[in-house]
């Protein structure tokens, strides 16, 4: 009895000093559920002291829906976690997280959850309770507007429902809905997101019940994700070489479809696929008028299958909003087929890869209903668009892949949904019949033998949260450069040249001095390099100077970092020419393209004269030519390598010397005329027949 009177102080001093205020202001059934406890005859069988009091209350709400006592699901805990997860530093936390993750397995089974208001309250709660799991951990503040999350409690409790986030793209979905909130998840922001995936579930439901391409999609059981083209004030024009057609444009998950709009009705669709393997590309395109490139609003779609690419306009008055969204989806179907094939995924893991890319567009369609201060980017929210973008993208895939092909998780799960090993999260499958998602031939499956495992485990971090969080670290780093890339780039032909020329001062300055050396202007410096590398070369030290200097660029660099002392580094002072006119640009363009076109002559006669050599065009100059190369061999065959590098290190560096420079001037003299004695091999020029422009 003393005990029982004990917690019921506990929890009166709970309510009194306002702890709860920061919740009850949110929901008056915190304070009604604590008054009940309160007044419960079990009130200290049912309270757990290592927890704070917001913990006590959630895992009481779980134990209600798994239809388990507190002290049963307690000792359930205990018997499934390992010695570490029960660790007292951790216990708290993960408790919490297993009595959350085996009600919400359970939740998520029933018919419609997301409608349910309680099931949204429930999970925003639980991220609270994340928050503060311990009894130690009350709030340090009183707060008086809404209760917020933080994006830790989003990311780790979120992704156990797979609808609302996953490991990869909860740290997105969390900074997007939280832009103007300063980084706190308010719950009146949360239910939204979660009311606009509900109406996205309907809305594909809606789709895949409609009679939209019924006789294609029943062979493969395919899923209608989105369709556009309808509203007569957005249409989609389809491009097929010359020709244009207004109609109707679906995606599905195996592949997109395009119906041409005629007086009354629709063409019969055309498929455009995305599960084989046909080297398919998509990707961004220009359209305008007559063939021109104008208006960046189209997309581009070709594969071995078509003779020419097929473009898909979506035009919109402002911006291209409309297109980067069609973009982002259709690349998200045909990224999660490549995924497939790759890793040959098959069955109903095939499904739960599929689903990930479903439910990610789902995500993005109840994203772009919220109003944000930020804009929305489609490829950060979508898994396998961001898995290509992210740097060491191809490692989460594969440990993706792992989990989807280990038989590991289905010996904790007990083989039904929902009332397996608490362990794990749940996954794809598991909640897909509840949400009204057709599987074709795999329908009758899911409630059988579905992969019970999600994403995260109690109180560990899975290998895919561990490649998830190594690859946003590189992709900060990777983000901190590119903002440094895009600061550099000036504007301006005659800038960059002058930056460009900054930039190479160094590397112009050595070959300076190296050219004064060649030429002799100080005798007595050249003398003592070429005696100084004639012996280095003899003796074949010419790696160990090699190295020597690239352990001297490596020394220089860590003492420039040991000296730098964290200052920034000094900006590279570059002077800026005069500004030139628009007519001034485009002569200095006229001109650089004048001298890059006399530079590929010269090249193109060089060559020329080199056929005409090995082909014994002209016999005279290639008997000369072929002596040289013969001798040239005979001299390579018998004196060893070293000595070849020291002969013509030393034949090189000794030309312009006093007592050869005569010399060396006569027979440069004799090799420009006997060069420019040869003529070039002949050309014919044949005009190609334009056979497309005339068709």
């Amino acid at each position: 009895m003393a005990a029982v009177s004990k917690t019921k102080n506990m929890i009166e001093g709970f309510v009194k000093d306002g702890s709860l205020k920061w919740l009850n202001k949110n929901q008056g059934s915190f304070h009604d559920e604590f008054e009940e406890i309160k007044k419960s005859p079990s009130t200290e069988k049912n309270w757990i002291h290592e927890l704070s009091a917001v913990a006590i209350i959630v895992i009481r709400r779980c134990s209600k829906i798994l239809n388990l006592s507190t002290e049963r699901l307690r000792k359930n805990f205990e018997g499934e976690a390992s010695d570490i997860t029960k660790h007292p530093i951790r216990y708290a936390r993960n408790f919490l997280e297993f009595a959350c993750f085996r009600a919400l397995a359970r939740s998520t089974q029933v018919n419609g959850y997301m409608e349910d208001k309680r099931f949204r309250r429930l999970t925003f709660d639980m991220m609270l309770a994340w928050e503060v799991p311990d009894a130690a951990s009350q709030p340090s503040r009183k707060i008086d507007d809404d209760a917020a999350v933080g994006i830790e409690a989003f990311s780790r409790i979120a992704p156990a429902v797979p609808i609302i986030a996953n490991v990869i793209i909860s740290n997105y979905i969390f900074e997007f809905l939280t832009a103007s909130t300063g980084g706190q998840l308010h719950y009146s922001t949360y239910e939204k997101y979660l009311i606009g995936l509900e109406r996205a579930i309907k809305k594909l439901r809606s789709h895949s019940e409609s009679s939209l391409l019924s006789s294609q999609r029943s062979k493969r059981g395919e899923r209608i994700l989105e369709v556009d083209g309808t509203v007569t004030t957005q249409p989609v024009l389809q491009h097929l070489g010359i020709s244009t057609w207004p109609g109707r444009l679906t995606l599905t998950d195996h592949a997109v479809y395009f119906e041409a709009l005629r007086v009354v009705s629709y063409d019969k669709p055309t498929s455009y696929e995305l599960a084989n393997d046909l080297k398919q590309v998509v990707k961004a395109e220009l359209t305008g008028p007559w063939g021109t490139r104008l208006f960046d609003k189209a997309i581009l779609y070709k594969s071995n299958a078509l003779s020419e690419p097929v473009v898909m306009e979506l035009p919109e008055l402002k911006g291209h909003t409309r297109r980067d969204y069609w973009l982002a989806i259709v690349r998200e179907v045909l990224y999660a087929h490549k995924f497939i094939r790759k890793f040959k995924i098959t069955g109903l893991r095939r499904d739960e890869a599929l689903l990930k890319a479903i439910f990610g567009i789902i995500r993005i369609q109840a994203l772009n209903q919220m109003n944000s201060t930020i804009p929305l980017c489609y490829e950060s929210g979508l898994m396998f668009n961001a898995c290509d973008q992210l740097p060491g993208g191809d490692r989460i895939l594969e440990t993706i892949a792992n989990m989807l092909t280990s038989k590991e998780p289905e010996k904790n799960t007990g083989g039904k949904p929902g009332s397996g090993s608490g362990m794990y999260s749940v996954s794809a499958t598991t909640m897909a019949s509840s949400l009204g998602f057709v599987f074709g031939a795999n329908s009758n499956m899911i409630n059988q033998s579905a992969i019970t495992v999600g994403e995260i485990t109690v109180g560990e971090m899975t290998p895919l949260e561990k490649a998830v969080g190594e690859s946003r670290s590189n992709y900060k780093m990777v983000a901190d450069a590119q903002a440094t890339v895009d600061g550099a780039k000036v504007e301006g032909l005659d800038t960059n040249l002058a930056v460009l020329k900054e930039l190479l001062f160094p590397l112009a300055d050595i070959g300076f001095h190296l050219l004064r050396l060649l030429y002799w202007d100080e005798p007595a410096k050249s003398l003592t390099f070429c005696v100084v590398f004639t012996f280095i070369i003899y003796w074949g030290w010419l790696p160990y100077v090699f190295a020597l200097l690239l352990n001297f660029f490596a020394l220089n660099m860590v003492l420039a970092r040991v000296f730098n002392g964290g200052r920034p580094v000094d900006e590279l002072k570059v002077v800026v020419p005069p500004s030139m006119n628009k007519m001034e640009q485009l002569l200095a363009v006229q001109n650089a393209i004048s001298q890059a076109e006399e530079l590929i002559q010269e090249g193109n006669v060089v060559l020329l004269k080199i056929r005409g050599l090995l082909l014994s065009i002209f016999p005279q100059a290639s008997n000369r030519f072929a002596g040289a190369l013969a001798g040239f061999a005979l001299f390579l065959t018998f004196v060893p390598f070293r000595y070849v590098i020291l002969v013509i290190f030393v034949e090189e560096f000794t030309k312009y010397s006093p007592m050869r420079r005569a010399q060396t001037e006569r027979f440069m003299r004799r090799i420009r005329e006997w060069w420019f004695s040869i003529p070039a091999a002949p050309v014919l020029l044949e005009r190609a027949q334009e056979e497309k422009k005339k068709k």
